[in-house]
């Protein structure tokens, strides 16, 4: 009878142990190993969204980059933002150090990278070596703008936008070119005929609307999401200029076509003119972008830009736009400190105000407020003799920048009614 109590005893000691054991476990697994867990891939730098399609494409396209040398760098204005807002932590991370990806693993269709093409030196090699890598890519080519006025060059085409495509996502590289502005032009990504207009949502690019230009940024190489990249010095300054980065050519053709009607001035009083109006321009320029005063081409300048693309000899002065809610009460003190006094004030700031400034070799600089009405926009002038008041009505515009004597600078996009509403149809 003892023995079999003490089996029986055994038996249950055996079964409570194991009852105990398989608790123990289940608790553990249930409870304890995802409360350790969590601590423990935190301290050991967890990889969340790393195995994203964005961030796998971005990698890819970083590791082709770098191995062929070419000089990329971010412009994505959403990516760019991002990092602006956690600047301090984006400069303090070490590569590799990352544990969650924050920008790259954003859900999009597209990541926008540029490139200055003067740099790139394997252009060729670069586009095999892509595809090779599994990349699908489309190479969007036009012709150079600025050629459009020599007949033997004329036509030449140069690359413009590169699509790179990497299962679900694609890479955007927008290939930027020098002008003699010191500033940085793309091109319009306008679609060949032979193009699957499915290869990826070409209505969602931010870049390639229309042609752009962009201050020379400096860059910065920063870690982000464990990737090396460089990035703007200043993000949000190009962030800034992405919405008003629209650039219209000078129409080099008709221009050509207008010398061959009536031979350009070439005497020395002339070319004279030119360089000092030149000059003068520079120096108002330098003088309102220090204040921070957008300002654009009016009245004769911006005639001579439209349908000679040069400075009409014979105009004596260089006309400027500015509107009136950009005006600063420091404006004629800058001026004057630049070297260039006032040599008129008409109108006041609620009503028609105009400014003139003497320049030098007797080159007079003419700066016309515009007003905003509902409808239409306004510019007061003021005969210097008489004193008579005048009102000049255009139709509402927008700016585009485009290139004037070797200068980036503003003039109306909708150039040929502003034109109009100055001259009439007859110009």
């Amino acid at each position: 009878m003892s023995r079999i109590n003490k089996n029986v005893v055994l038996a249950l000691l055996t079964l409570a142990s194991s009852a105990f054991l398989l608790f123990q476990l289940y608790y553990y697994k249930h409870y304890l190993s995802t409360k350790n867990g969590a601590g423990l891939s935190k301290s050991k730098g967890s990889r969340i969204g790393f195995d994203s399609t964005q961030w796998r494409a971005v990698k890819k396209f970083i590791m082709l980059t770098s191995n062929q040398n070419v000089p990329v760098f971010l412009i994505d204005p959403l990516i760019l933002e991002l990092i602006n807002k956690n600047f301090e932590q984006v400069k303090n991370t070490s590569h590799g150090s990352t544990s969650q990806c924050k920008f790259f693993c954003v859900p999009r269709d597209f990541t926008a990278f540029a490139l200055q093409y003067h740099l790139w030196k394997n252009e060729e090699g670069w586009f095999r070596i892509a595809e090779n890598m599994g990349f699908q890519c489309l190479k969007i080519e036009s012709k150079d703008p600025r050629l459009d006025g020599i007949d033997s060059l004329s036509g030449t085409e140069i690359p413009l936008h590169y699509i790179c495509k990497l299962a679900t996502h694609a890479i955007h590289l927008v290939v930027f070119h020098e002008r003699s502005g010191n500033y940085l032009w793309h091109g319009h990504l306008r679609l060949k005929e032979h193009i699957d207009r499915k290869f990826v949502p070409f209505r969602k690019l931010q870049f390639g609307r229309y042609p752009g230009a962009f201050d020379r940024p400096e860059l910065q190489q920063v870690t982000v999401d464990g990737l090396e990249v460089l990035i703007p010095k200043d993000p949000m300054h190009f962030v800034e200029e992405v919405p008003h980065s629209r650039f219209i050519e000078c129409r080099y053709k008709e221009a050509r076509a207008f010398f061959q009607q009536y031979l350009d001035d070439n005497t020395v009083e002339a070319v004279a003119f030119r360089k000092s109006a030149k000059e003068l321009l520079q120096l108002a320029a330098k003088t309102l972008n220090k204040l921070g005063v957008p300002f654009w081409l009016s009245s004769g300048t911006c005639l001579g830009w439209y349908r000679q693309c040069n400075i009409i000899p014979y105009s004596k002065d260089v006309d400027l736009g500015i509107f009136i809610q950009d005006y600063k009460s420091d404006i004629i003190l800058a001026f004057q400190d630049a070297g260039l006094p006032l040599k008129h004030k008409f109108g006041k700031v609620e009503d028609s105000l105009e400014l003139s400034f003497q320049g030098k070799d007797d080159v007079k600089l003419d700066i016309f407020f515009f007003y905003e009405e509902t409808d239409h926009m306004w510019n007061g002038g003021t005969q210097a003799k008489t004193g008579k008041k005048f009102k000049y009505l255009f139709p509402k515009f927008t700016l585009c920048w485009t290139e004037f004597v070797d200068m980036k600078v503003h003039v109306p996009c909708e150039t040929l009614e502003y034109i109009e509403a100055n001259y009439g149809t007859q110009t």
